[in-house]
């Protein structure tokens, strides 16, 4: 199994793990019992899973992941292996390019795609060389298609789940896996920070599915080594109508939607 048996000597990183699908996997995480390496700018929170999780297994490692620098330190100073990575930290936006704040955005690329290469790429060696490992990269449904007014979002996701899918081949034969996570809606702080907390108050709740079981069923495919997973029926069936439709028809359809 690529997410190697939970050991004394080894943690899995969780990035964005202060709220949210981040928070839900760390706790599938060490229910499953792995320790955790709690990852975000938010030390209090952090704190308080930790607690939640017994303070023997999760550690408290407060960063800012757009610097390249602190991304560094972070797994240098680990003093355990890295069995699993769980690149969930990012961010949106709901603005027409010409309209955005530029700085926004630009943070956005940092965190959502940079800064997932640069831990992947500090971490991925030592998991090949010791033949086991497991990386998850949550991207989303909007990775799929192009969204309006969500532009400069959805392109990095669909660099995360690019590159995610990928890299798993050139894994292929090496013992570790890089799984594309491609949740849909979700009620988290995403939209609060985003400014799509309007849009998720007029959406049905049909459309959402609750973070425990985007983590089950993420941690659950990092155990078999999976490629991509999307959880749940109608999550799939948006994928493959976001893939598949004409743009000329998905275009006008989810500017008005968004």
């Amino acid at each position: 199994m690529p997410l190697p048996s939970p050991s004394d000597s080894s943690t899995v990183i969780v990035t964005g793990a202060s709220s949210g699908i981040g928070s839900e996997l760390a706790r599938e995480l060490a229910r499953r019992g792995h320790h955790v390496t709690l990852v975000a700018r938010r030390a209090d929170r952090l704190e308080a899973l930790a607690g939640e999780l017994g303070g023997a297994g999760a550690d408290v490692r407060p960063c800012d992941l757009q610097d390249p620098e602190a991304r560094a330190g972070l797994v240098a100073g680990l003093d355990r292996d890295v069995a699993g990575l769980c690149n969930n930290a990012g961010y949106g936006d709901h603005a027409r390019l010409h309209e955005a704040d530029l700085d926004w955005l630009l943070g956005m690329v940092r965190l959502n795609c940079e800064a997932l290469l640069h831990l992947s790429g500090l971490v991925l060696p030592g998991m090949v060389e010791r033949g086991s490992g497991a990386v998850l990269n949550v991207a989303s449904l909007a990775a799929l298609q192009p969204l309006p007014n969500m532009a400069t979002y959805a392109a990095t996701k669909a660099f995360v789940h690019a590159l995610s899918e990928a890299v798993s081949a050139e894994l292929q034969g090496t013992g570790v896996s890089v799984t594309s996570l491609c949740p849909g809606p979700v009620h988290t702080e995403f939209g609060e920070r985003a400014g799509t907390g309007h849009l998720e108050q007029s959406s049905p709740e049909l459309a959402f599915v609750g973070a425990e079981k985007v983590a089950r069923d993420a941690v659950k495919a990092m155990g078999s080594g999976r490629r991509v997973v999307i959880p749940t029926l109608k999550w799939k069936a948006t994928g493959v109508f976001g893939r598949h439709v004409p743009r000329s028809l998905l275009l006008p359809l989810a500017g008005r939607v968004r």
